[in-house]
């Protein structure tokens, strides 16, 4: 089969630790980059741009930066789209105050503020954690919604209350608002999103990773040998915030165009936390194939049966979308509690000792 390891030697403990142990597995990664980089914006039709690739690689890094605090420092949140409206509103109010500024590193930045605001409402998590912790972070969640709809000088008092996304131009090409192209955005949500998501893989098998997981596993134990868990749970914040103020920002810059309060409402955080549950906790890779899954599926449960010729009317579809999800749900919950990652992961042991039994 294709997953053949005979000859390649391990002969030291960096080589075993190594991002990439079977030489396989960098081969597939490299035919998944030719994909995202090159065969897809060609081939890609403006439909599938906006249903489909930027919004799976925007909730992939949303889903990463929830997985970061929740799967990796066992800190759970409930007020992940709340920190995704600060990465969006500080990102609107840098570029209408410096409109020369640069639009990719006004998204950048906007996290920044989204790491602060994470930061002070994770000091609560050096005191209760669990099902207290999440309350603290869904307490959150709605006093920032309800910040966002009554502190009008963050929508420049917009007598809609909406952010509007302008014409933003990088290199004399525009990247944000109505004239960019689909395909431009695609591209700035692309870079922004594996440039995080190389910062995100170093840190987690680093020595900050490994404060995080032992934090997560057992606290007292992990405090009784040195680890300093008032650091490691804010960092752990602060990380987590950055990446989903950011992904906030892509969010409504390189897809949505328009903000309102209510976008950044309680069901967008469960959204986002569907996705690190399905895809797997504790797992880079499973937070894109959780996006992958819960924003293909609408899209195939609409196309699938009017394929086949099958009448369906949207509501039932999107019934079933919920059905479907709340089953997928209970299912990894139940069955599998690392979600799709653990699945490949399985699938892939079996291709490399095949055609033996494991």
């Amino acid at each position: 089969m294709l997953y053949r390891t005979a000859g390649q030697f391990k002969t030291s403990y960096q080589a075993d630790q190594a991002l990439f142990p079977v030489r396989q597995d960098a081969f597939l990664l490299a035919v998944i980059l030719a994909f995202a980089w090159v065969i897809f914006p060609l081939m890609a039709s403006e439909f599938a741009f906006q249903t489909l690739l930027i919004p799976i690689l925007i909730y992939s890094l949303a889903a990463l930066g929830l997985n970061i605090l929740t799967g990796y420092a066992g800190q759970l949140s409930l007020g992940t789209a709340a920190f995704m409206g600060v990465g969006a509103y500080a990102c609107y109010k840098m570029v209408t105050l410096m409109p020369w500024l640069n639009p990719v590193v006004a998204i950048l930045f906007s996290g920044v503020f989204s790491a602060g605001v994470g930061v002070a409402f994770g000091i609560p998590s050096l005191r209760i954690k669990g099902f207290y912790l999440a309350i603290a972070t869904l307490a959150a969640q709605f006093f920032l919604v309800w910040l966002f709809e009554k502190w009008g000088w963050l929508y420049n008092y917009n007598a809609s209350g909406a952010i509007q996304v302008p014409n933003l131009e990088m290199f004399g090409v525009y990247v944000a608002g109505p004239q960019a192209s689909s395909t431009v955005q695609y591209y700035v949500v692309l870079a922004i999103v594996t440039l995080l998501t190389l910062l995100c893989i170093n840190l987690t098998r680093g020595n900050l990773g490994r404060t995080w997981k032992a934090t997560r596993d057992m606290d007292i134990a992990a405090e009784l040998i040195g680890i300093n868990l008032m650091r490691s749970k804010l960092t752990a914040f602060a990380v987590s915030s950055y990446v989903v103020g950011v992904a906030g920002a892509l969010f409504v810059f390189m897809w949505r165009g328009a903000a309102e309060p209510n976008l950044f409402d309680i069901p967008l955080s469960f959204r986002i936390l569907f996705i690190a549950i399905i895809g797997g906790l504790g797992s880079i890779l499973g937070n894109y194939l959780g996006a992958i899954l819960i924003v293909g599926l609408p899209v195939v449960l609409n196309t699938l049966p009017e394929a086949l010729g099958i009448p369906i009317s949207s509501a039932t579809v999107e019934h079933l979308n919920i059905m479907i999800v709340g089953s997928l749900i209970i299912f990894f919950l139940i069955i599998e509690p690392h979600g799709l990652a653990r699945l490949w992961a399985l699938i892939r042991e079996k291709l490399i000792i095949w055609p033996f039994p494991h």
